[in-house]
C-alpha cells in the first residue's frame, strides 16, 4: 500500500502536465490555422491567414497567392526596359501587360527605375550588380528540364553556375535560409511587407501582409502556418508593398501603409508606382 501512495502524486503529475501539454499544443494549432483556400484557378489559390500574433494596426492577416508552376509562370517587368521609363502601380503592371497578378520585384534606388542589386531577364539587364544579399529568385531556365523556379541560396548553391542556367534573376533580402532558418534579427522597426517565397512542393508564393510586424516576427510566423514554407526573400515594405490579383472573376488589390519613422498608420489608399514587377502569367498547353 506504501508503494502506491507513493505513486499516485507521480501518476497526477503526469496527467496535469499531458494535458497541459495537449492544450498547449492545441492553442498553437488553432492560431496557426487558415481560412479555407479559395481556389482561383486551376493551379492558382489565394489563402487568407489570420496573424499567430495581433499587430497594433490592422486585420493582422497574412494574404498568400499560391501558383503551381505546371500552370503558370513568372515574368520580371522593368520601367527601364522601355524608352518610356513608364512606371505604374502593381495593379496597373497586371493589367497594362495581361497579366494574372503582380507583387513588388525588390526594393528600389532613388533614380526610381534600378533594384537595389542584380537584376536581370533574357533580353534585359536591370542591374548588373551583385550585392552582398544571399538569395536570388531565378526562373525562365535554359534548359527547360530544369526547375522552372528556384531560390538561389549563395550559402548553400553555386550562384556561378547557377546564374547560367537561368535567364531571369532577381536579388534581395534572404527571409528563410535553404535550411529553412529565419535570417533577420530582432528589430525595433516594422512595417508592412511584400515578399516572395517557395514552398516544399515548389509552388510559387506572392506574400503580403499591410498589418506591420518586424521582419523577424513576420518570418517566425510564416514559418508556423501549415503552408510548407521552404524558403523566402523580402521584396518590399510600408505602403509600396503591393499584391494585386485578376483570376477566377475576382479582384484583389492589397497594398501596405505602416513603415516606422515615415507613416506610423493603416490609412494608406494610395496604389504607389513601381518600377519592376514579378507577375504571374498562364502557361500555353
Amino acid at each position: 500500500m506504501q508503494c502506491i501512495k507513493r505513486r499516485l502524486p507521480s501518476l497526477a503529475l503526469l496527467f496535469v502536465a499531458t494535458l497541459l501539454t495537449v492544450c498547449f499544443n492545441t492553442r498553437l494549432v488553432e492560431s496557426a490555422e487558415p481560412s479555407v483556400w479559395t481556389t482561383l484557378e486551376q493551379g492558382l489559390e489565394l489563402g487568407n491567414f489570420q496573424a499567430p500574433k495581433k499587430s497594433d494596426f490592422g486585420d493582422s492577416l497574412i494574404r498568400i497567392l499560391r501558383a503551381d508552376t505546371t500552370a503558370f509562370a513568372l515574368r520580371l517587368l522593368n520601367a527601364s526596359s522601355s524608352n518610356q521609363k513608364k512606371r505604374w502601380s502593381v495593379k496597373n503592371w497586371v493589367k497594362n501587360k495581361g497579366l494574372i497578378a503582380g507583387i513588388n520585384a525588390s526594393m528600389y534606388q532613388r533614380n526610381g527605375l534600378s533594384s537595389v542589386s542584380y537584376m536581370k531577364t533574357r533580353q534585359h539587364t536591370n542591374n548588373v550588380w551583385v550585392s552582398k544579399d544571399k538569395t536570388l529568385l531565378a526562373f525562365d531556365p535554359i534548359d527547360k528540364n530544369r526547375q522552372p523556379v528556384r531560390i538561389i541560396d549563395r550559402d548553400c548553391d553555386d550562384f556561378g553556375v547557377l546564374r547560367k542556367q537561368y535567364q531571369t534573376l532577381v536579388q534581395s533580402i534572404r527571409m528563410v535560409s535553404c535550411h529553412g532558418k529565419n535570417m533577420w534579427h530582432q528589430q525595433k522597426k516594422m512595417w508592412s511587407t511584400a515578399a516572395v517565397g517557395i514552398d516544399e512542393q515548389g509552388r510559387i508564393l506572392f506574400i503580403h501582409v499591410r498589418s506591420p510586424y518586424t521582419t523577424h516576427d513576420l518570418i517566425d510566423m510564416l514559418l508556423q502556418l501549415p503552408i510548407g514554407l521552404k524558403q523566402a526573400m523580402y521584396v518590399e515594405g510600408g505602403a509600396d508593398a503591393q499584391l494585386y490579383i485578376r483570376a477566377g472573376n475576382q479582384e484583389h488589390d492589397f497594398i501596405g501603409s505602416y513603415s516606422t519613422g515615415s507613416r506610423e498608420h493603416d490609412e494608406n489608399s494610395y496604389s504607389h508606382p513601381v518600377p519592376n514587377v514579378l507577375g504571374l502569367v498562364r502557361l500555353n498547353k
